[in-house]
């Protein structure tokens, strides 16, 4: 927990408030924590954007792994011993894939802790002598009211309301933008499953928690749009390529005729 607080909980406590201090600048002395959070998340997703580049290309990897893994299974459905042993060697031989997945994991809880533990008890004073000496003087206590109706520390349902209908935005828009087919069962479990779940659990959280999942989600789905575009216009690229070439052949073969 030392080790928490230390390298990861403290530093970006500091920045969270540092970036509260910067917006005294430009709101004439009365900084929002809420606009502040906004900005923190940003950053917070700029620094993991290799980590979250990282997951996409391993999509692959992961669904050849659930395949290979699937027909193991099939093949060895009556041999329990070579089932085992032909799923450890699998996962052996795939273990970069699952590190990753590790890491990911890792990383959304303990972000998932951290702001917790920020809105919960942190930023209303609890925490404020993790502030390094090198900081500037700031107000205390921090306004805590996003936009004058959103208390941060305590929870918020329309904020929640909110999130969940992001996270169904963004499962249709990964559903879309994947090039495998996708189950009535995965649609039924993001889509639908997924958002109701993130509500029930979500509820009781501190509304900036839930600021950080937003703006965290509207960022994931900007990059998903960027992501669709660029596929969707590379296609077409392409096919006009295709089509131009097709087009060409034809007159060679008219005019050889």
């Amino acid at each position: 927990m030392h080790l928490f607080t230390l390298l990861i909980y403290q530093p970006f406590l500091n920045i969270l408030v540092f970036t509260y201090w910067l917006l005294s600048f430009v709101t004439n002395g009365h900084p929002d924590m809420g606009i502040a959070v906004i900005i923190f998340t940003i950053i917070v997703r700029i620094l993991m954007l290799p980590l979250s580049l990282k997951g996409h290309r391993t999509e692959h990897e992961r669904r050849q792994i659930m395949a290979e893994l699937a027909q193991i299974e099939k093949d060895f459905a009556s041999n329990p011993i070579g089932l085992e042993k032909e799923r450890k060697k699998l996962l052996k031989t795939n273990n970069s894939v699952l590190v990753s997945e590790l890491v990911s994991l890792v990383v959304q809880v303990t972000l998932a802790l951290m702001l917790w533990k920020m809105f919960k008890t942190g930023l209303e004073g609890a925490d404020l002598h993790l502030l390094y000496s090198f900081m500037p003087e700031i107000e205390t206590p921090y306004n805590l009211v996003f936009l004058g109706t959103y208390d941060l520390s305590q929870p918020n349902l329309t904020l929640n309301f909110i999130q969940s209908i992001l996270i169904f935005i963004m499962e249709t828009l990964s559903t879309y933008y994947s090039r495998y087919r996708v189950t009535k069962a995965e649609v039924v479990r993001l889509q639908l499953v997924l958002p109701v779940v993130s509500f029930l659990i979500f509820m009781g959280l501190p509304a900036g928690k839930k600021m950080f999942v937003i703006t965290s989600l509207v960022f994931s789905i900007i990059l998903l749009i960027i992501r669709i575009v660029s596929r969707n216009f590379s296609d077409y690229k392409y096919k006009k390529e295709q089509s131009a070439e097709e087009s060409s052949e034809e007159k060679i073969v008219v005019a050889t005729k």
